[in-house]
């Protein structure tokens, strides 16, 4: 479903985010409704990470020492050679 809004942005906003959009292959609309979207999405990504933070969780230390043992386990099971796709 498409919801139709009007929208005022400066003078400076709509020339960039048409440059942008043409240089995407893009309309405005779908340009600017994908840049809202991610805009978006990084909120929610921020504050994810700001409530994992506040918990005392370290996932970036957890992912890192996953990465670790999958390497170790590859070098075990493949001798240091690729894995096949």
């Amino acid at each position: 479903m498409t919801a139709k809004v009007t929208l005022s942005f400066s003078d400076e906003t709509i020339a960039e985010a048409r440059r942008f959009a043409k240089r995407e292959g893009l309309s405005l609309s779908a340009w600017m409704d994908q840049a809202a979207r991610e805009k978006a999405l990084r909120e929610v990504f921020a504050a994810h990470a700001a409530a994992v933070s506040r918990a005392g969780l370290d996932l970036e230390a957890a992912a890192l020492a996953d990465a670790r043992e999958v390497g170790m386990v590859d070098d075990v099971l493949f001798g240091g050679r690729p894995r096949a796709a």
